[in-house]
């Protein structure tokens, strides 16, 4: 007769790629049920996004068949249950990650970038939000096709806008498309810490901070009101945005200010027709040799493509997700101890 010891016994045997732990110590294998040669039981992994998932998956049915029984029939149902990488704090404490998405020159794609990983990690079944920090060029609602709509009240907070499930508040749904906000620091402050403060993010996995480019009070006041997990910069492959790139990235390992850098995503990065060949129109190995200048993570690269839908950039973000979210479930195991 199959136990439940033995069961535990033998997925021990398995370890998390990223913690360096097996399974049972980390309380990831939970709910174990047993009929006869039939064992079920919950694997719950740190993030809904997991690349891993199937070959952990794999691991322990070939645990169970070689510890256990081999004519045992397994089922195992992945889940999830994201864990913070967050300081404690009062502002936004129902997130537990909280992603700052920067760039050092204006037009590299980071608002692109920002929704199209926010939007991968939603549909992977993460509950994620999305929060347009850039208060005089807010792009968010353009990119999602929400523009227009305004946000409804419960009590004194705003309730985010929701697109297929991804939570999304931008000064963009607060005022006319065409009206320019000529504001000065302090009230680019208060904005962004009424977007904290006065919004009904409720509890999230996730929330994505899609910054103004450059440096400058918007950055400030985001590291002062918010605890962030940490910063994924966007830069294009050329000299120009890899130039200023640097300059947000000395901005952000500032002792006064130091953020975790979570690593670079290098955007436009070739063009690749129908013949295969790769054609490099904004330079080559920008993002690259930025990562291995300042010592960060290369998350990856994002081809220009003429089909910009996210079913068809998806297969570019994947991946990258899948490193993001590794980093923080480490971070947040690493908080722990």
């Amino acid at each position: 007769m199959i136990t439940q010891d033995q069961i535990l016994k033998a997925l021990s045997y398995v370890d998390d790629p990223d913690l360096n732990k097996d399974l049972v110590t980390l309380g990831m294998i939970q709910k174990i049920e047993i009929d006869g040669h039939k064992v079920a039981f919950d694997l719950v992994l740190t993030t809904p996004a997991c690349p891993m998932k199937e070959s952990i998956a794999r691991a322990c049915t070939t645990a169970v068949h070689t510890m256990v029984s081999a004519d045992a029939d397994v089922h195992i149902n992945i889940t999830s249950n994201v864990q913070s990488s967050r300081e404690n704090s009062t502002v936004l404490s129902g997130i537990r990650n909280i992603i700052a998405v920067a760039s050092g020159k204006g037009g590299v794609g980071k608002s692109t970038v920002a929704v199209n990983l926010a939007k991968t990690l939603s549909d992977a079944g993460a509950r994620v939000g999305l929060l347009d920090a850039d208060i005089h060029g807010p792009s968010i609602p353009t990119l999602l096709g929400t523009q227009g709509q305004k946000p409804a009240m419960d009590g004194e907070l705003m309730v985010p806008i929701e697109y297929n499930g991804l939570k999304t508040m931008s000064i963009g749904y607060l005022v006319e498309s065409k009206q320019a906000l000529v504001w000065r620091g302090p009230m680019l402050s208060k904005a962004i810490s009424q977007f904290c403060t006065d919004v009904k993010w409720g509890e999230l996995d996730y929330l994505f901070v899609d910054l103004p480019p450059g440096t400058g009070d918007a950055h400030l006041s985001i590291m002062q009101h918010i605890p962030l997990s940490g910063v994924v910069i966007v830069t294009t492959p050329e000299e120009v945005a890899v130039a200023d790139t640097r300059k947000a990235l000395d901005m952000f390992t500032n002792p006064h200010l130091k953020q975790e850098i979570l690593g670079v995503v290098e955007n436009m990065s070739y063009f690749q027709p129908e013949d295969g060949r790769k054609y490099y129109l904004f330079g080559k190995d920008g993002g690259k040799n930025l990562s291995e200048e300042w010592n960060i993570d290369l998350l990856g690269t994002i081809p220009i493509e003429e089909d910009k839908s996210f079913s068809n950039m998806q297969k570019s973000y994947i991946p990258i997700v899948g490193k993001l979210v590794q980093k923080l479930s480490i971070i947040a195991a690493n908080k722990e101890k």
